[in-house]
């Protein structure tokens, strides 16, 4: 059985309750390849989870973008995982790059958000990735092994992680990484999966890709061996967003 294609779009910090209506409108009219064929995840503000959960067509799951490391309690400004599975929210983003670099989350910490909403039965889309300055420095893989080992000393079941590879220096700036770049990392994702946890969950575990995707790079970049789908912001906030879910069929006609 193949990787099943996942589109995630990430919202990050943005919409009111009328662009967010408009959005999932725009969504819900929108022709797409079926749910046998791609996973679509769509990733809110806190605020707006509800009306998204309460609006969106049933084919797409909603997931927040973040949550707490542990149960809830005096932890002002954190949501817990109890709390997303009360609202029927059954994914989460963890460990996202303007997490890492503007909150101070260490992989260590990361790697504990992980474990704890995979133990609370939420599924995970786990976010690695390097700086430009560790790019330019020839410290990409050290990075990303060091950030996915974190994760895998702490679980070990796989079944519902999803992992994001972010090159930083391509969120929001317009640089995408060549198709040849994602696919080498994403190739030596995979080794260290296998070398490091197992064949199993390196065949099966989906690698997809984050950083300034679009309409007009998404098919080339999913044609990719192993960039099993795209994690997306900005153009998550517009119509051009159903054209990436249609790249999923670059993978299924293949």
């Amino acid at each position: 059985m193949g990787r099943k294609f996942f589109v995630g779009g990430n919202w990050k910090c943005n919409g009111t309750s009328e662009e967010v209506k408009k959005i999932v409108s725009t969504l819900n009219d929108g022709e797409v390849p079926s749910s046998d064929v791609v996973e679509v995840v769509i990733s809110p503000p806190y605020v707006f989870l509800p009306l998204v959960k309460s609006l969106l067509r049933p084919d797409f799951h909603v997931a927040a973008q973040n949550c707490w490391v542990k149960k809830g309690g005096a932890f002002t400004g954190e949501i817990s995982a109890d709390m997303l599975k009360n609202l029927d929210i059954h994914w989460v983003i963890l460990g996202h790059s303007e997490r890492r670099l503007l909150l101070g989350e260490s992989n260590e910490f990361v790697g504990d958000k992980v474990a704890y909403a995979l133990s609370q039965g939420l599924k995970v889309i786990a976010c690695v990735g390097e700086t430009l300055e560790q790019r330019e420095s020839g410290a990409t893989m050290e990075v990303v092994a060091a950030q996915t080992k974190a994760i895998a000393d702490r679980i070990s079941d796989w079944t519902n992680v999803v992992v994001a590879y972010e090159p930083v220096w391509a969120i929001g700036t317009g640089k995408v990484a060549t198709p040849a770049q994602a696919q080498e990392v994403h190739s030596a994702l995979r080794m260290w999966l296998q070398t490091n946890v197992s064949a199993q969950v390196a065949e099966s575990t989906r690698i997809i890709y984050g950083g300034s995707v679009n309409g007009a790079n998404c098919k080339e970049l999913a044609g990719q061996p192993d960039v099993d789908g795209f994690l997306v912001g900005g153009a998550s906030l517009k119509a051009e967003f159903l054209e990436i879910i249609k790249s999923a069929t670059v993978k299924s006609s293949a």
